[in-house]
């Protein structure tokens, strides 16, 4: 949602474009390096074979593959803003843009959420609900997700590129819009990301009165509710620096956004904090490192392979 230049007076002493085109493509693309191996590791190490599956990294391979979709756009992204916001990619493509951003921030979240609630009824209440973690349940869980956001997001496919003078202009905000997007913002903002973020929250409150409460003597047990209380800590820190600031100023920006007008360090935060929500695609392997099943354990493997395959050759 970047404002349309199709205006003069203004905009012409508005210093937001070269800003973009210094902030944005040196962002995306380093989040795309670090995001392409992190996440194409992340379902390298997800996708071997397992004596015992656990239910949480099915949710964890599904969080790596949106996050790999996603930044395998990002160039595209930079190549826009290298070119001082010119589209050369097609109508299709910058439509593909701005719907694999938002599918893959609000499957993010609510992966996340979904992971935090799993973790604290295993901590609360572990025998009683072994069937809601069960691989089959994961499956149905994460098809419900994917479904769910892409369907409730097919309306961002209906705005594409747009001519301005000679340029072909993508991701940009324009006044025909607005009405629709201000709508839009509202309920995504409830639905989407303040409903997880309260409960994660919750979660993670009630998670850390429950291990204060109880002594753990077995080393089992104790690694266990570690492993929860990483988990929600880490989504919880995920929420607070890469989706709270983006939904905060995306909120304030719809409601004071004119077309004749330039809120200049406004939109440069906006631009940040975009920078921010796309970010997490590269964070989320952390997750996984500190707090999927047998992560490291596997990962110790692969390495041991490659030590033996480079000693042997």
């Amino acid at each position: 949602m970047e404002p349309n230049r199709s205006f003069r007076g203004t905009w012409e002493n508005c210093t937001v474009d070269s800003f973009k085109r210094t902030f944005y493509p040196g962002v995306y693309l380093v989040v795309f390096v670090v995001g392409v191996l992190g996440n194409g590791f992340s379902i390298f190490i997800f996708l071997l074979p397992s004596k015992k599956p656990k239910s949480v990294n099915v949710f964890m391979l599904n969080l790596a593959i949106s996050d790999f979709l996603f930044v395998c756009t990002l160039p595209f992204r930079a190549d826009y803003y290298l070119r001082g916001s010119h589209w050369v990619f097609g109508d299709l493509a910058c439509r593909i843009m701005s719907y694999s951003f938002y599918v893959n921030m609000y499957i993010s979240i609510y992966f996340l959420t979904v992971l935090s609630i799993l973790r604290f009824l295993a901590t609360v209440c572990p025998f009683r609900l072994l069937h809601i973690t069960s691989l089959r349940t994961a499956w149905i869980l994460c098809l419900i997700i994917w479904v769910s956001i892409m369907a409730s997001s097919v309306s961002l496919l209906s705005s594409g590129s747009t001519h301005n003078g000679q340029q072909e202009v993508c991701l940009e905000l324009s006044v025909y819009k607005l009405t629709k997007l201000r709508i839009l913002n509202y309920v995504v903002l409830g639905v989407g990301f303040v409903l997880p973020f309260c409960t994660l929250s919750i979660c993670y409150m009630l998670m850390i009165k429950t291990l204060l409460k109880v002594k753990f003597p077995e080393s089992t047990a104790r690694m266990s509710h570690k492993k929860a209380l990483v988990t929600v800590a880490i989504a919880q820190l995920l929420f607070l620096l890469c989706f709270l600031p983006y939904h905060i100023l995306r909120t304030l920006h719809l409601i004071q956004w004119k077309e004749n007008e330039c809120n200049e360090v406004l939109h440069k935060a906006v631009i940040v904090t975009v920078a921010l929500a796309a970010s997490n695609s590269c964070l989320n392997p952390l997750l996984y490192y500190f707090a999927g099943e047998n992560f490291k354990q596997r990962l110790k493997v692969v390495f041991k392979r490659g030590c033996l395959l480079e000693q042997t050759h």
